[in-house]
């Protein structure tokens, strides 16, 4: 039986977590129709365009995504400390953005007066607004319920676009994080959608490369920190060319005909993780299969298992054979 929602998604455990959705109709999210030969392919476009327009609001950082022709993929990092930094105007703002706000919040915005019963509402109110700015299934919920009602409106029919919830996973430590991104940046890869990173069209891993061609990182998505002896509160804990060479590495790796083994480098990612080239091919390619809750270290495992007062330690047989 999978865990509650409330217990999935814990800070105290980790700040990132792998969220997918899947698609329940037979002409798929995208893609083209094979019965009528209707093209969906521009409803890829839609969710791009959503997810990233939801990073600048929410207090979550975008690591990797992939928008695939039946599911998405997302990783996560929930910024909680960023929630409690806005002021009470700045969570208003960003909340009117997406939602209609109660008419305290308006006039609050407005400049004008508000006597103590007013305030004390109001207040209320903004506490809850902090809590779901920072909250990944108000995320997820912002982005699937505006993408079903297109759908719908386009369809013509009404009813479930989505499968039910979507499914998350925490990311228990730096392996996990680095093993889950690299499997969404590989979905088009692995599905034939695209021969090469670039072409891979609306995932996480081609803003990258052609931010990267100028020297930059897009700003709508998770930075990656490099080598940095400086203290920053968050950030992917890799190198953002190593991680490139990485992924189009594990891509070559993983094609119909190609070697199954990465060339040796000089203090590559892998070595500094302890990551054996053929269980890092298994977690890329099979991650969902493999993991079906938590992912990350055995000791990571217990961890998180011990705070959340499970008995059963699910995947820790797969953690200390994938991990070393």
């Amino acid at each position: 039986m999978g865990l509650a929602r409330k217990y999935q998604i814990n800070l105290s455990n980790t700040r990132y977590y792998h969220c997918v959705s899947r698609c329940v109709r037979r002409a798929f999210l995208c893609g083209e129709d094979m019965l009528t030969g209707k093209s969906y392919e521009h409803r890829r476009g839609w969710v791009e365009t959503r997810l990233l327009s939801l990073a600048k609001i929410f207090c979550l950082d975008v690591c990797a995504y992939a928008v695939m022709p039946n599911h998405t993929h997302v990783v996560l990092y929930i910024d909680d400390k960023k929630a409690q930094r806005l002021n009470d105007k700045a969570i208003l703002l960003r909340w009117s953005k997406l939602y209609k706000v109660s008419s305290h919040a308006q006039q609050f915005l407005q400049g004008e007066c508000l006597n103590e019963g007013q305030k004390s509402e109001l207040s209320k109110e903004i506490n809850e607004y902090r809590s779901r700015l920072a909250s990944i299934s108000w995320f997820m919920r912002g982005l699937n319920e505006h993408i079903a009602r297109r759908a719908n409106q386009e369809d013509e029919c009404t009813g479930h676009f989505w499968e039910g919830r979507f499914k998350s996973q925490a990311l228990l430590d730096a392996s996990a994080l680095l093993a889950c991104m690299a499997y969404v940046d590989l979905n088009p890869i692995r599905a034939k959608l695209a021969s090469n990173l670039e072409d891979s069209e609306h995932t996480s891993i081609k803003l990258r490369c052609e931010f990267a061609k100028r020297c930059k990182q897009p700003n709508y998505l998770a930075r990656f920190l490099g080598n940095t002896k400086r203290h920053v509160h968050k950030g992917i804990p890799f190198e953002l060319r190593s991680y490139l060479d990485l992924v189009d590495s594990t891509g070559r790796c993983i094609r119909a005909g190609k070697p199954g083994f990465i060339e040796p480098r000089q203090k590559s990612i892998l070595e500094q993780l302890g990551l054996e080239a053929r269980n890092w091919l298994k977690l890329t390619t099979q991650l969902e299969q493999t993991f079906h809750g938590a992912i990350g270290r055995a000791d990571s495992i217990e961890s998180y298992c011990e705070h959340r007062n499970l008995r059963r330690r699910s995947n820790i047989s797969q953690s200390q054979r994938l991990f070393m």
